[in-house]
C-alpha cells in the first residue's frame, strides 16, 4: 500500500525533474559534503584530502564515495571506516561508504553505516 496518493499535491514529487531541481540536488550534495568534512577530526580530514571523494545520493541513499590514489591511502581509509561511518551516520542512519582502490588493484569496498559495528570487530 503506497502512501504517496494520500499526500497533498504540494508534497508529491514533481512529474518532471527540471534543470533547477538538478542544480538544487547537486548543491545539496556539495553542502552535505562540506558539512561532513567539517564534522571529521583532523586525521580523517587529512586522509580524505589525499583522495578524491564526494557525497552523493543514489535511490535516496546517502553515499560517501572515496577514490584512493594508492594502496597506502586505501589501507588508511579502510582502517578509518569506523570514524568515517560515525560522522556520516549523523547525516543519515542508512548511509553507505564505498572505497575504490587504485585502478587495477581490485574492486570497491562498500559498507553501510549500520554494519560498521560488525566491521570494527573484524579489524
Amino acid at each position: 500500500m503506497s502512501k504517496l496518493p494520500m499526500l497533498p499535491p504540494d508534497d508529491l514529487p514533481p512529474n518532471e525533474v527540471t534543470k533547477q531541481d538538478g542544480m538544487l540536488h547537486l548543491e545539496l550534495e556539495q553542502s552535505t559534503g562540506r558539512c561532513f568534512y567539517q564534522a571529521c577530526d583532523r586525521i580523517t580530514q587529512v586522509l580524505l584530502s589525499n583522495c578524491q571523494w564526494y557525497i552523493t545520493t543514489n535511490n535516496a541513499t546517502l553515499m560517501l564515495v572515496i577514490d584512493c590514489p594508492d594502496l597506502v591511502s586505501y589501507w588508511h581509509i579502510v582502517s578509518n571506516i569506523p570514524q568515517l561511518g560515525n560522522r556520516l551516520q549523523r547525516f543519515s542512519s542508512s548511509a553507505k561508504i564505498r572505497v575504490y582502490p587504485p585502478f587495477g588493484k581490485g574492486g570497491p569496498f562498500e559498507i553501510s553505516v549500520n554494519e560498521i559495528s560488525a566491521y570494527k570487530d573484524w579489524l
